[in-house]
C-alpha cells in the first residue's frame, strides 16, 4: 500500500565544508565552481541533494566525491540550514558537515562541478546560496 502525504515537503540536501592547510600553514577552504543553473559560474561549497535510499553520511560521501574527487575524508555533522527562500529551486533543508584534507590529496572537479579550487579564508569569492552563512558557522563550530 502506497501512502501519500497530503503536505508539502522539502528536499533535503547535503553541504561540505573541507579545510587544509597550505604549505604556509594557513588555513583554506575548498570550494566548486558550479556548472548548472541556479548560480551557474558561481563559487559553493561541494553539495547536493540527498538520494532516497541513502543515509546523510552517505550523500555527504557521495557527493563529495562526484564533484571534487575527494574520497576518504572523515565527515563530521555540525549544523542544519533551513530558512525559507535559501535555495530558488525550492524549499530546500541542507544538513552541513565539515572536514579536513590532507594538502596532498588531489581534487578534480565533476559531475555538477566545472572547477575546484582551494581559497584562503581571508581572500573568499562571493558564493552561491547562502554559503557564506554555512562557512561562517563552520568557523565558529569547528576548532
Amino acid at each position: 500500500m502506497e501512502y501519500c502525504y497530503k503536505y508539502p515537503r522539502p528536499a533535503v540536501t547535503v553541504d561540505m565544508v573541507i579545510f587544509r592547510n597550505n604549505e604556509n600553514g594557513e588555513r583554506e577552504v575548498l570550494l566548486i565552481k558550479r556548472k548548472n543553473i541556479p548560480f551557474k559560474g558561481s563559487w559553493a561549497i561541494p553539495g547536493g541533494f540527498v538520494n532516497m535510499e541513502e543515509t546523510l553520511l552517505q550523500s555527504a560521501e557521495r557527493e563529495l566525491a562526484e564533484e571534487t574527487g575527494l574520497k576518504g575524508i572523515s565527515l563530521y555533522q555540525f549544523y542544519t540550514f533551513g530558512d525559507p527562500g535559501r535555495d530558488p529551486r525550492g524549499r530546500t533543508i541542507s544538513v552541513a558537515f565539515w572536514g579536513y584534507c590532507d594538502e596532498n590529496k588531489t581534487v578534480k572537479a565533476g559531475d555538477d562541478a566545472s572547477e575546484t579550487k582551494w581559497f584562503s579564508l581571508k581572500r573568499l569569492p562571493k558564493m552561491a546560496f547562502d554559503h557564506d552563512l554555512i562557512l561562517k558557522k563552520a568557523l565558529e563550530e569547528i576548532p
